[in-house]
């Protein structure tokens, strides 16, 4: 099944994808701010004949759900509502500082580096729960 992972942010929100057998993560793209971002998603998801949304969520290190949780937790329910597919969570703690040593060799700007760290940050998620689900 194709998965999109979604690294959510209210500045700036990243895709990934992975292919049909599961064993491939791609990042696709960075949308940014909020307007019309579950629209834009849904676009995607037709696009690319997704059939599961994976969400970062942002745990706390005690493993405890914050207020930045909660607020996940709500927009994933409404992309769930419309798009209608499943919604899973999978812990996205260090996702980014993932992202950013796998950028920091890639000789890319500041600003590149920027547009394209959620998106790699979602990929890092969609491999966790990737590798998590194979091990069940």
């Amino acid at each position: 099944m194709r998965y999109l992972a979604i690294d959510y942010g209210a500045k700036r929100t990243g895709l990934a994808i992975c292919d049909e057998g599961e064993m491939v993560v791609s990042p696709v793209c960075v949308i940014e701010g909020q307007k019309e971002l579950i629209a834009r998603i849904a676009r995607v998801v037709r696009h690319e004949k997704v059939g599961g949304i994976v969400v970062g969520l942002p745990l706390n290190m005690d493993d405890s759900a914050g207020p930045a949780a909660k607020v996940v937790c709500d927009f994933a329910e409404r992309l769930k509502d419309e798009v209608g597919l499943p919604v899973h969570f999978e812990d996205e703690r260090l996702s980014s500082f993932s992202a950013e040593q796998k950028l920091r060799s890639t000789g890319y700007t500041r600003g590149k580096k920027k547009k394209r760290l959620d998106a790699i940050a979602a990929a890092e998620i969609l491999e966790r729960f990737l590798e998590r689900k194979s091990e069940q």
